[in-house]
């Protein structure tokens, strides 16, 4: 199975130039520094400490890793955090934190020579990968080179795992090389065992932990309108055919709340054009976040087109409701809901929330989240919540709490394979 992994590998690399070269088109890549994927490393390699080094595919698994690098910088044994991502809008977001010894790289291609290459260069004393993140060529190398594995926040649906399962000795071959597996759910857990993990430990899911630099990066930020002035909720994580139902759900709430506002956050900025249009056509007006205009009291709906904001609006709106989980949605499974919890946002989800089962189990009978089964009952739910004019703030508290002691013992446990 490997031998056919590294004949699509060597495909991709021949195809590379005209893959980057579309990429770079579209503003997914950074033209200065795309090169790193091909190990041309933009930042010297000149400590002499310990470096740890971070994997995460995107935005969501490096948010969720951001406390634990807090803790991480604070330990003086570490030289430098090394965190890799393949997206463009990965590196931005990071950029927002200040961090004194975290730097960010573009994780290479997946080849034998690439990850070899990266290895020897960057001579990591640890190398995480984080949620689902299974690279086999670097897997291989980074045992090769006796460099302790993690797989961390591990998350394996059973989609997932229904793939893996097809090529199950090479999936053994796999995941038997990492030294610890810490899972997110007791099913990944399960999963993960049958798929040939050797130690794998249960703690919670990461994205419970709470972030210290936030809260600056809050207080910092200026709205371009009165928060207080208008009846606020939050679409996050929107889906085909689901921003126009929130828009037509705005449509019908502005006959009773004249002051109501809402704010539309898409899972894909690049489809901002096509869902401000479609909006439009309804008859509302759509102010955008990229343009960093004064909201006007006629303005219906806030759509966010930028990267990495979503906890600043979860904070102020209150009531949010998670996309890719209503019939209408082309994603099944729904979007992950502990971030909005934690900022003490009550929140509205669809029937298909298969990918967050037991957190949706804890949070509805806590009553911090309801499920509405199409678009009406959304309505139904969100005038419900509009109309309340206090929210009880104990029940997250707790939410908190709970990150707080998964934060505690993930970095426990990790801090012992640091070489």
């Amino acid at each position: 199975m490997l031998v056919i992994y590294n004949l699509l590998i060597f495909f991709i690399i021949l195809l590379s130039p005209l893959i980057i070269l579309f990429r770079l088109t579209k503003g997914k890549e950074d033209f200065s520094r795309f090169k790193e994927k091909f190990c041309f490393f933009s930042i010297n390699n000149n400590t002499k400490k310990k470096i740890i080094w971070f994997h995460g595919a995107s935005v969501g698994e490096l948010l969720s890793i951001i406390p634990l690098i807090e803790k991480l910088e604070k330990n003086n044994s570490i030289g430098k955090i090394l965190i890799t991502s393949t997206t463009l809008s990965s590196s931005r977001v990071l950029n927002k934190y200040k961090f004194k010894k975290t730097i960010h790289q573009f994780f290479p291609i997946d080849s034998i020579y690439f990850t070899n290459k990266f290895l020897n260069y960057w001579k990591p004393s640890m190398a995480v990968f984080v949620e689902s993140e299974i690279w086999p060529n670097m897997i291989v190398n980074i045992k090769k080179k006796d460099i302790p594995l993690i797989l961390l926040n591990a998350r394996i649906s059973s989609k997932t795992f229904k793939r893996w399962k097809i090529f199950s000795n090479f999936s053994n071959f796999i995941f038997k090389k990492f030294d610890l597996c810490l899972a997110q759910s007791l099913e990944t857990k399960k999963y993960l065992k049958l798929l040939g993990a050797k130690k794998i430990s249960f703690f919670g899911n990461l994205k419970f932990s709470e972030s210290k630099q936030d809260n600056k990066l809050f207080s910092k930020e200026k709205f371009s309108f009165n928060i207080n002035s208008r009846k606020i909720w939050c679409a996050s994580s929107t889906h085909p055919n689901e921003e126009i139902d929130c828009a037509k759900i705005h449509q019908n709430l502005r006959k009773k709340y004249n002051n109501i506002l809402t704010i539309i956050i898409p899972r894909h900025i690049n489809r901002t054009n096509e869902i401000k249009k479609k909006i439009e056509e309804l008859g509302l007006v759509v102010s955008l976040r990229s343009s960093n205009k004064k909201i006007k009291k006629n303005t219906d709906i806030y759509l966010v087109d930028t990267y990495g904001e979503t906890k600043k609006f979860y904070k102020y709106s209150k009531i949010v409701f998670l996309g890719g989980s209503l019939p209408i949605s082309s994603k099944k499974g729904g979007q992950n809901p502990i971030e909005a919890a934690r900022l003490g946002a009550t929140i509205i989800h669809g029937p298909n929330v298969s990918n967050f089962k037991e957190v949706y189990k804890l949070f509805n009978k806590k009553l911090i989240s309801h499920q509405a089964k199409n678009a009406l009952e959304l309505e139904t739910l969100v005038e419900r919540l509009i109309q309340k004019s206090k929210i009880k703030t104990n029940k997250y508290s707790k939410i908190r709490n709970i990150g707080s002691n998964i934060l505690k013992k993930t970095y426990s446990e990790i801090v012992c394979y640091i070489k």
